[in-house]
């Protein structure tokens, strides 16, 4: 029996994905996507080699991490086209870790009978640290009615569905912090809570402290 589709008019702003726990990280896993991707990188599968660049041991290929928050996304939205996906490296993954893949629908519109979904996405290790933050942008049919008026050569059903996101709940507009749900890194941009619709948690601003400088005071001269 084929698995269930997912329909827009199911999906709402603030839905989580079910997370996906990986096994845990090891060295054949990292032998096995080299030869896989062609990526022969020694600090991925030459112990002696990464400990002689200063690394403890080999660390899994960022690529590798990113496979697997591709895998929650295409497990949740079966039946959905894939629009856009990116990601960003946060933090290394080692042999023995492991790695939790989660996410958040951030925003849904629909326009001109073609419906799309945003979500945000994270990954995690076993510490709950954040090793890697991205997003991606899913198409799908309205509903069941939709696909099968499209596949049939028919016109889609039209409904026009203003932009909801996160940034525009409730909470949020209450200064409730209703965010992405993942962790906030040091060296979030607001240019990225903006493109995706998401607010993450709110630290102060840092002030860089004014740079200290010495100055030598000038030699007397000898009074004659």
């Amino acid at each position: 029996m084929p698995a269930r589709k997912l329909y827009f008019e199911a999906i709402r702003v603030g839905d989580e994905l079910p997370a996906l726990a990986k096994a845990p990280v090891d060295r054949v896993q990292l032998a096995r996507y080299a030869g896989a991707s062609g990526d022969y990188n020694p600090v991925h599968v030459d112990e002696l080699y990464a400990k002689s660049v200063g690394m403890p041991s080999v660390y899994a290929p960022g690529m590798l991490v990113m496979g697997m928050l591709g895998q929650l996304i295409s497990d949740w939205a079966r039946g959905g086209q894939m629009r856009r996906y990116n990601v960003r490296f946060i933090k290394m993954v080692w042999p023995g870790d492991t790695v939790v893949c989660k996410g958040r629908v951030s925003n849904r519109h629909g326009t001109a009978g073609r419906y799309f979904v945003d979500i945000d996405l994270w990954a995690e290790n076993q510490r709950g640290e954040l090793v890697m933050k991205g997003g991606a942008q899913i198409q799908l049919f309205y509903s069941l009615e939709d696909e099968n008026r499209q596949r049939s050569g028919q016109s889609p059903i039209v409904i026009e569905v203003p932009r909801e996101s996160l940034a525009n709940t409730p909470a949020a507009a209450a200064g409730g912090g209703a965010g992405d749900g993942s962790p906030a890194t040091e060296d979030d941009e607001a240019s990225d809570e903006r493109r995706t619709g998401a607010t993450s948690k709110k630290t102060a601003p840092r002030e860089k402290p004014a740079a200290k400088t010495a100055t030598l005071p000038s030699p007397k001269k000898p009074k004659k």
